[in-house]
């Protein structure tokens, strides 16, 4: 919308009261109806001044006919018309204006109703087309933007509406700026906002991706597996030709074990004796070492061929050897 310039109005005042100042001087020297004459002149032509002056801001373009035809485009700036003959039917503003759009409730390529919220950014190049090649160009930019975001939603999938938003946007550029090109107008940018889906649907999606997380979990965890299979058989190959390092290896594990408070751990026989640790003695003596590394605890009493040194024991049935440890870390 134009804005309002105080200047014509400054003009009719400034004439006007030039003419009463004239009238006024001229009241005792002639007749009175010349000074009336004189100041009903005056008004004429400050009206007629007034009229014919217009002032144009710098992004406004007027649109000027002579006697209904396409006489030329003014401003900005200040410009004057003859009154009566020439009339400004458009003001057309040349700066980029935005326009927000939707479409309710329009159905994809895959029979789902969505709605699409966007905005349009657009500029007139051309005032004189906009003005006398179409109606209303405001209008019909509107209703070129629904007719062509409805167009695309049904030639699309909604998984594609959801993650290429840019090549809807793209589409709907070029689909707007070819029709509204022949009006002199072209379109800057298209930017869709947001896609709204029914919430049923949306949780549906929400536990498909939550399965689909679900399952590459379950993938990397199978691989991480087997990795580490790979890498025990790699480990179990040096502990082949290295028994010396297997039995260590074994302690250590053990050691770890009993660790832990009031840990119990059973082993075979056969392979405590294959550790080299001097049978009970030699585990009595592993089970007392872990214990005094924490606070003692009251002992148990004694079973039949159990060694015990009140942190730790250690009993032998002939195919089991059961260490026990109280310790607190």
């Amino acid at each position: 919308m134009k804005s309002i310039s105080p200047l014509p109005s400054a003009l009719f005042v400034v004439i006007l009261a030039i003419g009463i100042l004239i009238a006024f001087g001229l009241h005792a020297a002639s007749p009175g109806w010349v000074s009336i004459a004189v100041v009903a002149v005056t008004f004429v032509i400050a009206l007629l001044v007034s009229s014919s002056a217009q002032v144009a801001n710098q992004w406004d373009r007027a649109v000027v006919l002579r006697m209904g035809k396409f006489q030329e485009l003014k401003g900005p700036g200040l410009f004057f018309i003859i009154p009566i003959v020439d009339s400004i039917v458009y003001w057309i503003d040349t700066r980029v204006i935005t326009m927000s759009f939707k479409a309710e409730k329009t159905l994809t390529k895959d029979t789902v109703p969505v709605d699409v919220d966007a905005v349009l950014f657009w500029q007139v190049l051309d005032p004189k087309k906009a003005a006398l090649d179409v109606a209303d160009y405001q209008t019909a930019i509107g209703w070129a933007c629904q007719t062509a975001l409805r167009d695309v939603i049904g030639k699309t999938m909604l998984a594609n509406m959801l993650e290429g938003r840019d090549v809807i946007s793209g589409q709907l550029q070029q689909i707007i700026d070819k029709r509204t090109e022949p009006w002199g107008i072209t379109v800057i940018s298209v930017e869709v906002k947001d896609v709204l889906i029914p919430s049923g649907l949306e949780s549906a999606m929400s536990m498909q991706a939550q399965a689909e997380r679900e399952r590459q979990a379950r993938v990397i965890l199978g691989d991480s597996e087997r990795q580490v299979a790979e890498k025990f058989g790699e480990a179990s190959k040096t502990y082949i030709n290295n028994p010396v390092a297997f039995h260590l290896r074994a302690m250590n594990m053990l050691y770890e074990g009993l660790k832990q408070n009031s840990t119990i751990v059973i082993v075979p026989s056969s392979a405590v004796e294959s550790m080299q640790l001097g049978g009970l003695a030699g585990l009595t003596a592993l089970t007392m070492g872990i214990g005094q590394e924490g606070k003692k605890t009251a002992p148990e009493p004694l079973q039949p061929n159990e060694l015990s040194n009140g942190n730790g024991a250690a009993y032998s049935n002939g195919q089991n050897t059961v260490l026990a440890s109280e310790t607190t870390l």
